[in-house]
């Protein structure tokens, strides 16, 4: 991860980087990413990137171990989003899903996890205090509520399935309001060229479909333009 492709990953949205994957992988087809709809607490913030801090956690039922085995696995929780190569995401599985009511992402904890460094939370469950979440800290999340229930950590660095997309601890991670994806170790090398030719490619078509007098003569002009260089 060189710093100009991880400011150019900042710089663009999910999708984009999703269609640049599959230009450095030369073929359709990839799909290491979120299904449904997710919410995002700041969609004018723009793309947290970063590493995958991952944990799992439930809420629905009070925990059933000891409180002192709870209280310290909450600690050693903290100290591994704490640590760990950065930029970073925390990505957060919370084992009720679909039937999530324990917001774990409010005020307090985003406001913990934005002072260790890191650059969002991407979570299957419950996030609330939209209006209190730091400035600089997108969540995106499976739903919004006013409870946090008897939220718990479950594990700490195991893998974890956010809508339909597994995540493991060190992941490389794009998310944004359009939900998230993984994106694969082999592709990073070639990723900032083919990010690069992908937003040159589209630029054939968007430059010229927003020109006054746009027709279908200039459409085909320019389609066939646009296919020529994404071939």
């Amino acid at each position: 991860m060189t710093p100009s492709l991880m400011k150019l990953l900042q710089s663009v949205d999910t999708p984009t980087v999703c269609n640049a994957i599959e230009v450095a992988q030369g073929k359709r087809g990839f799909n290491d990413f979120t299904r449904g709809t997710m919410l995002c607490s700041a969609p004018d913030e723009g793309a947290i990137v970063g590493y995958a801090r991952t944990a799992k956690i439930a809420a629905v039922h009070a925990p059933t171990e000891p409180a002192d085995v709870i209280k310290a696995r909450r600690m050693s929780y903290y100290k591994h989003m704490a640590e760990g190569p950065r930029p970073a995401v925390t990505v957060i599985e919370d084992l009720d899903f679909p039937d999530c009511i324990g917001a774990f992402w409010g005020e307090i904890n985003t406001t913990i996890h934005k002072g260790f460094g890191i650059s969002g939370t991407l979570t299957n469950g419950v996030m609330r205090d939209l209006g209190d979440v730091p400035e600089g800290y997108p969540v995106i999340a499976g739903s919004i509520g006013p409870s946090h229930g008897f939220v718990h950590v479950k594990e700490i660095g195991t893998a974890v399935e956010i809508f339909g997309m597994t995540v493991r601890d060190g992941d490389l991670v794009h998310a944004d309001q359009h939900g998230a994806i993984v994106v694969p170790d082999d592709v990073i090398p070639a990723l900032e060229a083919a990010i690069t030719k992908l937003l040159d490619t589209e630029s054939i078509i968007l430059d010229v479909a927003r020109e006054e007098g746009f027709d279908f003569a200039s459409f085909e002009k320019a389609w066939g333009k646009f296919e020529q260089a994404r071939t």
